[in-house]
């Protein structure tokens, strides 16, 4: 829940522009994702004069969710940006309003190893401000070999990994930070949480989410991806109001946060192509009307666990795949990150701002704890998630262990 000072300070900036290169991002293909060469971009004044959120969206099969940018004013003048979005010219525009404010970019920042979103963009956003330092998170990697950092399209004369120690950061009198790096044996996975003084915020890249009840602003601009799921089959005819609004992105966010949870049921081929050929609409964006998607009744119950009363939880992908890999070393950082006194979280997906507590940060990494009430229920203490709904994920990393790509998870602390 938003305070009545956030709810006050949060502005939104939507561009009003209809030319379509605005919006344009030539370099898709190299992470080929929805909404491939034409991303817009949401722009919200969190605190005013200090912090800006920068909104784009990111998915597959019109399971979208929003992928997101902080801009932050330094005490000294000029700003940092955390985890940069796709620079199009509407982006790009909407920074530069904030620079001839606040002064240039001094600092970008990539705070994570593994995301290949976040980490396509930062090179372009670079490129557009040139007096940018660029600090990368340790253990940058490519795939099939290692590549130096300037050969991964970094700006090599200006891009450097941050800094182990936080007093050594030209920018400690605004941020403290701290780095999770989890060697995963085939690459790591790295997140860098950073606290800004402030403002006492918390910037975090993926360990800490929210999902909101209502489908967020940047999903709305085209809401094509919502009707298409709001649907329950491919025959039904969906019309455009709130409340569609609100179904399809409610089983949207399902759908990203567990691939396949325990209230949907995908059909057979016939009955996919049955349905198909009475689709009322049968064009390539409708994919042909092809749409295999089953929900049980008790759909809403898995969401409304998901959603936990705004409060942050830790993705099931993370959850199971890649934080039990090493869970003191986890709790350790859960543990630093607690004695920061922040008030709010913003994330690089799904609701931001998060309002919330050290406490209840910290405590959403309860199921590494062998002695935590919901160390089999999954989620945080208060409100855990649905066991159930875990099912495909647990599959997958019981095939990725028997594969030898992963490693079975170490015991809980």
């Amino acid at each position: 829940m938003m305070t009545g000072q956030d709810k006050f300070s949060l502005k939104s900036q939507i561009s009003k522009s209809e030319d379509s290169k605005d919006w344009s991002w030539p370099f898709w293909f190299a992470v080929p994702f929805y909404p491939y060469g034409r991303r817009r971009t949401v722009k919200n004044e969190v605190i005013k004069d200090t912090i800006w959120t920068f909104d784009q969206l990111h998915g597959i099969l019109y399971t979208i969710t929003p992928i997101r940018m902080t801009v932050v004013k330094l005490k000294a003048g000029g700003l940092l940006v955390y985890a940069p979005v796709a620079p199009t010219r509407e982006c790009v525009r909407m920074v530069n309003e904030i620079v001839a404010k606040h002064g240039d970019v001094k600092y970008i920042i990539l705070p994570t190893s593994s995301g290949l979103e976040h980490k396509v963009f930062v090179g372009p956003f670079a490129r557009c401000f040139p007096t940018a330092q660029v600090f990368v998170a340790p253990h940058q990697w490519s795939f099939p070999f290692n590549l130096p950092l300037g050969w991964l399209g970094f700006p090599q004369k200006r891009t450097q990994e941050l800094p182990t120690n936080v007093e050594m950061a030209p920018f400690k009198d605004d941020f403290d930070y701290t780095v999770l790096d989890i060697n995963l044996g085939r690459g790591s996975f790295v997140e860098v949480a950073m606290f800004h003084k402030n403002s006492r915020t918390l910037l975090v890249t993926d360990c800490a989410l929210s999902i909101s009840e209502d489908p967020p602003e940047i999903v709305q601009l085209d809401p094509y991806a919502l009707l298409f799921h709001a649907r329950d089959n491919a025959t039904e005819v969906i019309e455009d109001n709130a409340a569609n609004r609100r179904k399809g992105w409610q089983r949207i966010a399902l759908f990203g946060i567990y691939f396949r949870p325990s209230a949907l049921q995908v059909a057979g081929t016939w009955e996919s192509l049955r349905d198909a050929l009475k689709a009322p609409d049968k064009s390539r964006k409708a994919y042909f009307g092809f749409f295999p998607f089953r929900w049980k009744d008790n759909w809403q119950e898995s969401f409304n666990a998901l959603r936990g009363y705004g409060r942050p939880f830790v993705a099931p992908i993370l959850q199971t795949l890649i934080l039990p890999q090493a869970p003191k070393q986890v709790l350790d950082w859960a543990d630093k990150i607690a004695t920061w006194n922040f008030a709010r979280i913003i994330s690089c997906h799904f609701d931001s701002p998060i309002q919330t507590t050290p406490h209840e940060f910290r405590n959403s990494f309860a199921f590494l704890e062998q002695n935590s009430s919901t160390s089999q229920a999954f989620g945080c203490a208060d409100e855990p998630l649905v066991e159930e709904d875990f099912k495909f994920i647990k599959e997958l990393e019981a095939n990725l262990v028997q594969r030898g790509v992963a490693t079975p998870p170490k015991e809980k602390v």
